[in-house]
């Protein structure tokens, strides 16, 4: 046993010698991997983050029912006004549980930008408004109020002039995140713009006893056939990766990526390692040692410089997440996705592992005689 223990310590140290006789290479090598891992953690951090910021935005409305244009659906980009504002005091004729409905107009800037027009009386009736850092709701027709995340990306401040849609606003007021939207303007300015006066893009109903809300989405919907209406529970269920299209297929294949370039710079650094330790193997194998633990002592390195390359991918997440929130917080909101850290450490790992393969198995075919004799 004791035999066991030494043979173990001493094959820990020479690992250990191994990778730090040539610190460039294992810095590198150990510096590839954790851009693996943080292209991982960083991309599946902004999918989730962003989806979760807009759920969060939608239930800050404070509203139970939603209803969207036909032919619409919860991920796609709206800017149009097809829906009459009529059907907001139909729908409160229509169901009595409805105490309060009030639509919004949404014009699509670029990406992922888009301007809400609001008729604030009915808004902050239905949700106690927006909390202002400074100034307040817009008054004329040419104010704009913003969030917080989109005054610091732009740099705007009550009073500030900004073009949008090809026209000149004011800041009328800088507010919180975290409710509906990051830009908002009076609705009648925006259907105005939008040339759709009396129309609206998504409405909002609130009941008098959130538990109904399944019933009577389940009555609007004989009432307004081929309208999507949702439940706002429903709706911010959806804000997941799997309902984005194509969303996934994309993650998938930056970790396709992400594996390949960690495959590569293992089994450069390892086919490397190979030929400096040529004489190495050979002394081992000349004084018994066998091929499995010539080969266990590659593979071991490969999993140490895995790992090691794991812990500093996931600790740079943390930078990309506060460089984005320090430079891009209205378009990009990364969170830090805990479940995937396991996940992206297999990945890593399994990368590796594949690129020590081929360096391994050289190792283990090399032939004694010509190890020793090799300068």
């Amino acid at each position: 046993m004791r035999v066991g223990v030494d043979l173990r310590l001493v094959l820990n140290k020479l690992i250990f010698a191994n990778l730090t006789h040539r610190p460039v290479r294992t810095l590198l090598s150990v510096l590839a991997i954790a851009v693996e891992v943080t292209m991982i953690l960083t991309l599946v951090g902004v999918s989730h983050g962003t989806l979760d910021s807009n759920a969060e935005r939608a239930r800050g409305v404070g509203a139970d029912v939603v209803i969207r244009p036909p032919n619409s659906t919860v991920m796609s980009a709206l800017s149009s006004a097809p829906m009459t504002d009529k059907m907001l005091p139909w729908l409160m004729q229509q169901e009595p549980h409805v105490v309060l409905a009030t639509g919004t107009v949404i014009h699509s800037l670029t990406f992922p930008d888009s301007i809400t027009g609001l008729d604030f009386a009915a808004f902050n009736k239905m949700n106690g408004g927006f909390t202002y850092i400074e100034g307040g709701d817009p008054v004329n027709d040419n104010d704009m109020s913003v969030d917080r995340y989109y005054a610091q990306q732009k740099h705007l401040h009550v009073g500030s002039t900004v073009n949008l849609i090809d026209h000149d606003w004011r800041i009328s007021g800088v507010y919180e995140g975290g409710k509906l939207a990051r830009i908002v303007v009076k609705i009648s300015a925006l259907q105005t713009i939008m040339a759709t006066p009396g129309h609206v893009t998504v409405i909002y109903g609130k009941l008098d006893d959130p538990k109904l809300a399944q019933q009577v989405v389940d009555d609007l919907k004989t009432k307004l056939p081929g309208y999507p209406i949702l439940t706002m529970e429903e709706l911010t269920s959806m804000y997941n990766v799997n309902n984005v299209v194509g969303l996934k297929d994309f993650i998938d294949v930056v970790i396709g990526i992400a594996v390949i370039v960690g495959f590569i710079v293992v089994f450069m650094a390892m086919y490397t390692a190979v030929l400096e330790r040529t004489r190495e193997i050979g002394i081992i194998k000349a004084v018994g040692g066998s091929s499995g633990l010539v080969l266990s002592l590659l593979l071991r390195e490969t999993v140490m410089l895995a790992v090691g390359g794991t812990v500093l991918g996931i600790a740079l997440t943390y930078g990309t997440q506060w460089l984005m929130k320090h430079s891009v917080p209205a378009s990009l909101v990364q969170e830090t996705v805990y479940y995937w850290w396991p996940i992206a450490g297999v990945i890593a790992i399994v990368g590796a592992l594949l690129g020590a393969i081929v360096p391994g198995i050289k190792a283990v075919k090399q032939d004694v005689t010509e190890a020793l004799s090799y300068e």
